[in-house]
């Protein structure tokens, strides 16, 4: 759980009389009052709280502690390899959704970002679009092609590419799919599989204009470029030179300071910021520069938005401003009454994010939260909001707000566009009910 802030925010205030009571209650032997509280939630199903150390006087001695193990003898040595969590967060997964589709070389693990701190997701929680299965590629044996509009098509190697000045950026990466199962209904209870098709990583590569202009493209006709994948499905998408020509679009290889995971596109991915996660072609083999789009499989019947009218919506990337509480969220189950830190994520493809309202009433009334810093564009921004639970039931809401005004929609709003039957880009005010019980379910609200 993320700690209150001591100083108040500017229009928010910290409860200090909800801060007092929680203090009270731990000095009175409730230990695990937050803790339990938040206990992170998997599969619908909340962890019990963590047990209070004995530190009960030694039978025969009063004055003496009974001292837990880890205080009184020597420990583990050093851990050499890749370093892991510990054994008490095994809990914390990635996982699929069954039945989701038909075979597991192409489905979807969802990050648990219930359990997650900060705006950072940890490499081995990152979620996970396969369309054929993933690949662990040598990379002596990668190549990369720059070619179409281009006076002199170059292959680059890992080594050439490597070689080359980098840069670093934070991004979040979304599935164009996540909350797509929610359109109709509610259709599944946890934050984790509402949302959870969304990480953030900080990403490392070569910027795609650098590597076109040493090819010496056509910055004047050429328009769009298509990435292509060297996995099995040949994943091909066009991404416009609108979005290249700002340098924000990278040839990554590095992600959270090491090499890209087999899964996340070793040794090569794009990196197109506010840009649905198909868009970020893993295995990344070939760019060619065009005057047109490409229109290909993975763009004309697959991964558009079916409109009320019948029509489909074509090339329609960006990912729309969004946000999500995650803390309290559904599967959990707060143990009792007083203060909480309310916490979630906002997002926007179109930049930053400006501001994030919360509810506790179902969207009646709204009070401005937090944002922690950093904030940064097409970047996960964490949020936060103080809360005193009456134990009533109550609905928790966030709406978010970009830098560009844009203001995340209701349900109502937003089936008023696009009907019931889509898929993709579903940006709505996720709502949470919390049971006069403590638990947290899925609900939705207009």
């Amino acid at each position: 759980m993320n700690a209150p802030r001591l100083r108040p925010a500017p229009e928010n205030f910290l409860d200090r009389d909800g801060v007092a009571q929680v203090f009270a209650q731990a000095r009175s032997g409730r230990r695990d009052f937050i803790r339990g509280a938040f206990a992170a939630a998997a599969a619908g199903l909340a962890l019990p709280a963590a047990q209070a150390q004995n530190t009960a006087p030694a039978d025969g001695d009063p004055n003496i502690l009974n001292l837990p193990e880890h205080s009184k003898s020597l420990g583990q040595p050093i851990a050499m390899g890749y370093g892991k969590p510990s054994k008490y967060e095994a809990n914390v997964q990635r996982r699929r959704s069954p039945g989701l589709t038909q075979t597991t070389q192409a489905s979807v693990s969802f990050a648990p970002l219930q359990s997650l701190f900060g705006i950072v997701t940890p490499s081995g929680l990152h979620f996970e679009r396969h369309h054929q299965g993933w690949w662990d590629i040598d990379p002596s044996k990668h190549r990369f092609m720059v070619n179409g509009m281009v006076k002199t098509p170059k292959v680059f190697t890992m080594d050439e590419l490597m070689r080359l000045p980098s840069v670093s950026r934070f991004h979040f990466i979304e599935c164009g799919a996540n909350t797509g199962m929610e359109w109709g209904n509610v259709a599944v209870p946890t934050c984790q599989y509402t949302h959870g098709m969304l990480s953030c990583s900080e990403f490392t590569g070569v910027p795609l204009i650098t590597l076109l202009e040493m090819a010496g493209a056509d910055l004047t006709k050429g328009k769009f470029v298509l990435a292509e994948g060297g996995d099995g499905s040949s994943m091909t998408r066009t991404i416009p030179m609108s979005l290249v020509r700002s340098g924000e679009v990278l040839v990554a290889y590095g992600q959270n300071g090491e090499m890209l995971r087999p899964e996340n596109g070793y040794p090569l991915r794009l990196v197109v910021p506010g840009v649905q996660g198909v868009s970020w072609v893993k295995y990344l083999r070939r760019v060619e520069l065009g005057d047109q789009p490409y229109a290909t499989k993975d763009e004309t019947i697959h991964y558009v938005d079916l409109m009320p009218d019948g029509q489909h919506r074509q090339y329609t990337s960006t990912q729309e401003c969004k946000s999500v509480v995650t803390t309290p969220s559904g599967g959990q189950t707060l143990l009792d009454k007083g203060f909480y830190n309310v916490t979630g994520l906002a997002w926007s493809g179109r930049g930053k994010v400006k501001r994030v309202d919360v509810s506790a009433d179902g969207g009646r009334n709204w009070r401005t939260a937090r944002l922690e810093s950093p904030v940064l564009s097409k970047c996960l921004t964490r949020f936060s909001i103080d809360w005193v639970w009456d134990g009533k039931p109550a609905i928790i809401q966030s709406r978010a707000t970009d830098e560009t005004g844009y203001v995340q929609p209701g349900y109502r709003q937003l089936r008023a566009v696009r009907g019931t039957r889509s898929i993709y880009h579903n940006n709505s005010i996720q709502s949470w009910l919390v049971e006069q019980s403590g638990e947290v379910k899925n609900v939705q609200v207009g």
